[in-house]
């Protein structure tokens, strides 16, 4: 076993851990290549294998397979859960999705449900939410217990942890280690990295390794450790804590009271004699098989439930939404308020109305950025280690985002500012204008959802979303006439929403227009205003808008095509979303 190695070069030669008692803990691994490995993510299979140059984990004497990560439990440095369900409803929504299907029933999932809450001591906080930044929830101690149980629920028999008393006060913190070691008394293997842990946290720990900088200080008894430090010249002051004895030694600050062996040098030597007896086994693997533990239907109606409780318990979008649009539609229904049939009013008010009622449905839905990039974390965590396949996860997100926050909104625009701005009364119009803002604001929708399965941060998505949009609106039809345009830059009318949007809006709106002139000129002749009718053809035609059947349609095919087109890629971005640390 060559764990000096193994950090210095990415896990150069095999790691064997078969010997290492129940409650082992690893310090974290640092190395000085440019390339980081961290020890803990490599031994529980959470390092993109890609990055490590050769190598074997072994486990119990057999070689790990890749799928080993899903038959061990890792808990993460920062608690991942949804922070608007309860501790029992984020270990209800592990229990099923992770716990086979044929061999638990509903009733047998809620008993294991209630085991885990009993064994780690949660019932107090069972029924209390988690907590956002906008929702008071449960104390950190309970969050990462709730973490923790999260993965016990099925029922591992290896556990790896990355420093779990991070953000805990000392009394928090040794809580969870003494559950911790509970667990490893009831037939668990727990590994842990850990930093700087109070004495009574010390006196729990059955086997430690110290690293510094990719080298082993030691690695044995726990008990024993004090003892060799002795024996190669460091002696521990009366009433000091081991532990933090150990690091002033590896930092340097304590000296050697006699000429001694270096610092790490006996058990190197104990390691290789480990190594030698760890290669025979290395041709037996252990097994480790991902099963599905639900249908894809069954999967699907988990993720999407989970997702209407937190838009009915987080619903500052859904709502902002909602008073957004009936502000914008009473507004666009006050400034076009029955737009008049009249020449040149009549061409320029309608005009100018298409164009306001499109570019709010393309930049009133911004807040979609947000969708694949505040859950982002918890997607990476649950995907990764079984719960859903992605498809599940991205169809449950955009159809719970889509009905609240964009379907019932645009209902409303559409209801108030149609018959506020006086379009034409009948309800083939009606329906026509409904349909026509709804593929418009899908398309915006789609492409927002796009950006943010690409994209990790909100400030990056804001600057990525804005750019396409404005020259969307720059090549729409509106600003610029077309065809005065360079003809190598005109094709970008082609992927403009607004471009579709403006068309398929005026189209079913081809009213006659009135067009006055005011007739004697003489003196003490009153003028007389002579109206005739223009036909709203040639309205449509002077926009260069083609009135047709199909060329109604092939706008709203055009704006279902980049909907669909965004959707696609929106996916394929969230699968090349590395799940590795």
């Amino acid at each position: 076993m060559n764990l000096e190695s193994a950090c210095r070069t990415g896990l150069e030669g095999a790691i064997g851990w078969s010997d290492i008692g129940r409650s082992p803990v690893l310090r974290n691994c640092v190395k000085s290549h440019p390339f980081f490995f961290r020890l803990l993510d490599v031994l529980a299979g959470w390092k993109d294998p890609k990055g490590l140059r050769s190598g074997q984990i072994f486990m119990d004497g057999k070689s790990a397979n890749s799928q080993f990560h899903l038959c061990s439990a890792y808990i993460v440095q920062e608690d991942i859960l949804m922070g608007t369900l309860t501790v029992r409803e984020n270990l209800q929504f592990s229990a099923s999705l992770r716990l086979p299907q044929s061999r638990n029933s509903e009733a047998e999932k809620q008993l294991k449900v209630n085991a885990v809450i009993q064994e780690l001591g949660l019932q107090e906080c069972a029924d209390t939410k988690i907590g956002t930044e906008f929702l008071r929830g449960v104390s950190g101690g309970e969050k990462k217990r709730c973490s923790i149980g999260v993965e016990l629920i099925t029922a591992p028999s290896l556990i790896f942890l990355d420093e779990p008393t991070t953000g805990l006060d000392a009394n928090t913190a040794n809580s969870i280690m003494q559950l911790l070691h509970q667990l490893s008394r009831k037939g668990r293997t727990v590994i842990f990295s850990i930093h700087q842990p109070r004495y009574s946290i010390f006196r729990l720990i059955d086997h430690l390794t110290l690293m510094n900088k990719g080298e082993i200080m030691y690695a044995g008894p726990a008990e024993e450790s004090t003892g060799y430090f002795n024996s190669i010249g460091y002696q521990c002051e009366a009433f000091n804590n081991p532990l933090d004895f150990f690091l002033d030694v590896i930092g340097g600050e304590i000296m050697q009271s006699q000429p001694s062996p270096e610092l790490g040098e006996c058990c190197k030597i104990t390691l290789a004699e480990k190594e030698r007896g760890g290669g025979e086994a290395a041709a037996r693997t252990m097994s480790c098989k991902s099963t599905s533990p639900k249908k894809y239907i069954g999967i699907l109606y988990v993720v999407s439930n989970r997702n209407v409780k937190n838009i009915l318990r987080n619903p500052q979008t859904s709502i902002g939404q909602l008073l957004l649009g009936t502000f914008f539609s009473v507004l666009v229904g006050l400034i076009f308020y029955q737009v008049p049939a009249t020449l040149p009013e009549a061409f320029q008010n309608r005009l100018g109305a298409f164009f306001f009622l499109v570019i709010n449905q393309v930049f009133g839905n911004l807040s979609a950025v947000e969708l694949f990039i505040n859950e982002r974390k918890l997607f990476i965590h649950e995907s990764s280690r079984g719960y859903y396949r992605t498809s599940a996860y991205f169809l449950a997100k955009v159809f719970a985002d889509l009905i609240p926050n964009r379907i019932i909104p645009l209902l409303m625009f559409s209801g108030i500012s149609y018959f506020m701005m006086g379009l034409k009364q009948d309800a083939g119009s009606f329906f026509l204008y409904v349909l026509s803002l709804s593929l418009t604001n899908l398309a915006a929708v789609s492409m927002a959802f796009l950006v943010s399965a690409s994209v990790s941060t909100f400030a990056i998505a804001n600057v990525l979303i804005a750019l396409p949009f404005v020259f969307m609106m720059v090549f729409g039809g509106f600003l610029v006439n077309l065809n005065s345009m360079l003809s190598w830059l005109s094709w970008i009318k082609w992927i403009s929403i607004f471009h579709y949007g403006m068309n398929v809006s005026h189209s079913p709106y081809g009213e006659d227009l009135a067009k006055c002139k005011t007739a004697g000129s003489k003196v003490n002749v009153k003028p007389v205003s002579v109206c005739c009718r223009v036909p709203g053809e040639e309205y449509l035609q002077q926009q260069g808008i083609n009135y047709s059947t199909w060329g109604l349609w092939e706008n709203e095919f055009a704006l279902l095509c980049l909907s669909l087109a965004f959707l696609f890629f929106a996916y394929i971005q969230l699968l090349r979303v590395t799940r590795w640390k």
